[in-house]
């Protein structure tokens, strides 16, 4: 069954969108509509957009949300596919997301952190071409907006410089005028929002963006469904390290940096998820593109098939009792 996952043809892409389909059946028998968040008024502009268009319908905001993943997992894909961070080339790291994302029914509703993703897969994207280019400032300073776009929505997105800064030392030599192009990209949303809200009176909506948190909640019910399925997501993260590990000691030394990079996403990411408001419920859906990427490797690993059929059951197993669990 892997097998399907490992082609690359138009045909997976059919088999991935009813898998989606199925493992987000009960999300779409229970929809539920977003809330605005306090403090979150970006956010909560893009909630009064979307209302236009589908009013109060819980449904129609859920399907939106799985569609939105759906899309998000085949970004995901392609940008591990043209950036070659694997030696063949497969839809196995967006099956793998959507797996990831149906663990927990809330990544499933539209929400901030859905857009944050969209946001910072676009920034990885460019930060992957920094070594690739002629044009390498405009490049940085796109990533550096998109990364600064992402701190709007949550305010410990900011942690995300660090990530810009990282990739500046990996991809680039060290260019006082690149450095200077990044924080100006970085600054510039923030200058735009500033004099926006200035213009129309708004200033004080700025004294709102900071605002911080501790959300540790990301698995709620009995003690044994936490154990059990903190435990299984462990057990995936070490598998896709393990076989990192082999698999990225094959490759040349810009590829190792991409890894580098990737491994710092998700580590800050989970900075910024565990600093979140403790109401968004999603917090820690930010992790899961770089999770993703990551776990991959145990599913890719052509080493040992054994090992990645073992990996493959497994979180079909674990995805199932997350989906009973959850009823």
């Amino acid at each position: 069954m892997l097998r399907i996952f490992k082609n690359n043809t138009p045909f997976t892409v059919i088999i991935l969108f009813i898998f989606t389909l199925l493992v987000k059946l009960r999300v779409l028998l229970s929809p539920i509509a977003p809330v605005a968040l306090e403090g979150h008024y970006f956010y909560n502009y893009i909630l009064k957009f979307l209302h236009f268009f589908f009013q109060d319908g819980a449904f129609s905001y859920t399907l939106f949300s799985v569609i939105l993943l759906f899309i998000q997992s085949l970004y995901l894909n392609n940008i591990v596919i043209r950036h070659k961070l694997f030696q063949r080339n497969s839809y196995i790291a967006a099956f793998v997301f959507l797996l990831l994302t149906s663990v927990f029914p809330r990544y499933s509703y539209f929400s901030e952190t859905m857009l944050l993703n969209w946001l910072l897969l676009g920034a990885m994207d460019i930060m992957f071409g920094f070594s690739k280019t002629t044009q390498p400032r405009k490049l940085i300073y796109n990533a550096a907006f998109l990364f600064c776009l992402a701190s709007l929505f949550q305010f410990t997105g900011l942690a995300y410089f660090m990530l810009l800064i990282a990739g500046l030392v990996l991809f680039r030599p060290f260019n006082t005028g690149e450095w200077s192009v990044a924080l100006l990209g970085f600054t510039t949303p923030v200058y735009f929002l500033v004099c926006i809200l200035f213009l129309t009176d708004r200033l004080y909506l700025f004294t709102k963006w900071p605002h911080i948190g501790f959300s540790v909640g990301a698995i709620s019910g009995p003690p044994l469904y936490f154990i059990i399925t903190l435990s299984g997501i462990a057990v995936l993260l070490a598998s896709g390290f393990f076989a990192m590990q082999r698999n990225v000691a094959l490759t040349n030394i810009y590829i190792r940096r991409d890894w580098i990079a990737v491994s710092f996403y998700l580590i800050i990411s989970a900075m910024v998820a565990f600093a979140t408001d403790k109401f968004v419920a999603s917090a820690w859906l930010i992790t899961v593109p770089a999770l993703s990427i990551i776990v991959t490797h145990a599913l890719a690993f052509e080493k040992n098939k054994r090992f990645s059929n073992f990996i493959f059951y497994f979180s079909l197993i674990f995805l199932v009792f997350c989906l009973w669990a959850n009823k």
